[in-house]
């Protein structure tokens, strides 16, 4: 009885051993280093679209200032 119990605390550490491949721990890491890119991205992404809401809205401003300007010399 006592053999089969350490046979199966050797076999469970081996398993547990055999799932920690190098292989495995550098998905790991390269999972997290995608997570990162794509935060990273999407905070570029969203100010991005803030800068070009800026510029959009700057020039309907000097459309609007060019048109009135336009109209006050007809």
């Amino acid at each position: 009885m006592t053999k089969t119990i350490a046979f199966s605390l050797v076999l469970a550490a081996s398993l547990g051993l055999a799932a920690c491949t190098k292989s495995e721990s550098t998905n790991a890491t390269n999972a997290a280093t995608n997570a990162t890119n794509d935060v990273a991205n999407v905070a570029d992404n969203a100010m991005n679209a803030a800068g070009n809401a800026m510029s959009n809205a700057t020039n309907a401003m000097a459309n609007a200032t060019n048109a009135v300007t336009n109209a006050a010399k007809k």
